[in-house]
């Protein structure tokens, strides 16, 4: 059997009812977060280490701000606090800041700042805070021991919730309360765990897929075909965003904290819509394995360093989530019994795929490449998916995954792969068929 995760978004029903509730649970969130944030930065300007979430759950489950949520709920703002200092920390790009303080400053009409709230910080229920009434979709949410200010039978906060025709809420795992700034108004996302029966590969071909910047994924498979799935919305958004972020008078204020979640929600709808596509694509043409191109060395030189990939290459570079991808794409693979296996990207993009020569001066410019050998000239990124796809550097491969492309091949799709255009209400489309969808 294969256990998945879902996530259903659900409207509350008795908004009236249970806002309240909500709104306090959110404030304590962003409370404890910035007591965790201020012993985190004590711990590391003493010791030099940034300490876990263990360790901040054990320095704080007796602080009165941890008793403001239900305790797992408690633990979960400490683990994301952790899970955001350590990916500060692994980071070398200098633009990176530490997690900040969770705070909104008002300001009256002359700029002077009158006062500072907390905001609505998400706030995380798992099992043991939860029952879930599933005749009457109805979810009891345990309160915090500083909100239980009723009698017992109010110890929880009930919500009544709707979600999208067609929609069954089993097996519940979590619930998440988020504030929507848009709306102003909370909703749910119920995350289930379903078990689906493993199903089996839709074939025996393998795809190769490479990963960059200017082109964010070269997908070539073993019928003569190849995909391009250009990164301009995420090289616009990484353009647009930081700027209206730099107008905003506090970088952790509302208007900022409203667009960071927006450039996050977008990024995100992207890796999922392209993810599904390249999954769908894969189905129809009975893919059973994906070769996906390790990284590792995309950020680094050869001494250790930082690479230079130009100013805007760097600022594109630090706004890819690869590693955040490739998880959904391994999941969304997965459901259709597709095997995704990390392989070696070393010479795959100086390599010529029908030859198998090797020259740094063959790839002529960014999008093309011409190997002198055997004089055949061809889309750049396709050259490297398909070396990834035949795995050139696995000694173990057979006749084909040498680096060469047998005799009677056609090498036309290597010139003029697909190009398929992402669009915010559309999805990905082929380049000729794309309309202007409004987002």
């Amino acid at each position: 059997m294969l256990e998945v995760h879902r996530t259903h978004r659900a409207k509350i029903l008795n908004y009236s009812q249970v806002e309240d509730s909500l709104d306090r649970h959110g404030w304590s969130a962003s409370k404890l977060w910035n007591v965790a944030n201020y012993h985190s930065r004590d711990v590391w300007e003493e010791t030099g280490e940034i300490p876990d979430h263990e360790e901040l759950k054990d320095e704080l489950k007796t602080h009165p701000k941890y008793k403001g949520l239900h305790s797992q709920s408690s633990q979960r703002v400490l683990e994301e606090l952790a899970e955001a200092f350590n990916s500060w920390y692994s980071s070398d790009d200098e633009r990176d800041n530490p997690p900040g303080y969770r705070k909104e400053n008002y300001y009256d009409q002359q700029g002077r700042r009158v006062h500072e709230e907390h905001p609505r910080s998400t706030v995380t229920w798992k099992q043991n805070g939860i029952r879930h009434d599933t005749k009457n979709n109805r979810v009891r949410l345990s309160k915090g021991a500083d909100h239980k200010e009723h009698p017992r039978a109010w110890e929880y906060i009930l919500v009544e919730y709707e979600t999208r025709p067609g929609v069954e809420v089993d097996n519940l795992q979590q619930v998440r309360s988020i504030y929507d700034q848009q709306n102003e108004r909370w909703e749910l996302h119920l995350v289930c765990k379903d078990e689906l029966e493993t199903p089996n590969a839709p074939g025996n071909e393998t795809a190769g897929i490479d990963l960059g910047i200017s082109n964010f994924a070269a997908v070539a498979y073993s019928t003569e075909d190849a995909d391009l799935y250009p990164g301009n919305r995420l090289k616009q958004d990484g353009y647009y965003f930081p700027k209206e972020i730099a107008k905003c008078d506090d970088s952790s204020g509302e208007r900022a904290t409203r667009l960071h979640a927006k450039w996050s929600e977008r990024r995100t709808h992207f890796f999922h819509s392209l993810a599904k596509h390249i999954v769908e694509r894969c189905v129809e043409r009975c893919v059973g394995r994906i070769n996906l191109g390790k990284l590792n060395g995309v950020r680094e030189d050869e001494n250790g360093g930082s690479k230079n990939w130009g100013r805007h290459g760097n600022l594109d570079l630090h706004g890819w989530a690869f590693d955040r991808f490739t998880s959904i794409l391994e999941y969304k693979a997965k459901v259709e019994g597709i095997e995704v296996v990390e392989v070696s990207e070393r010479d795959t993009s100086k390599t010529c795929c029908v030859c198998g020569r090797e020259d740094d001066s063959q790839r002529v410019e960014r999008g093309l490449y011409v190997c002198e050998s055997c004089d055949a000239a061809f889309n750049a990124d396709v050259n490297g998916a398909e070396n990834i796809r035949l795995e050139i550097n696995n000694t173990e491969s057979n006749s084909e995954s040498s680096g060469q492309l047998s005799g009677d091949k056609s090498t036309g799709w290597l010139a003029q792969p697909a190009v398929h255009l992402y669009d915010l209400s559309c999805g990905f489309q082929p380049q000729t068929e794309v309309v202007d969808c409004k987002p």
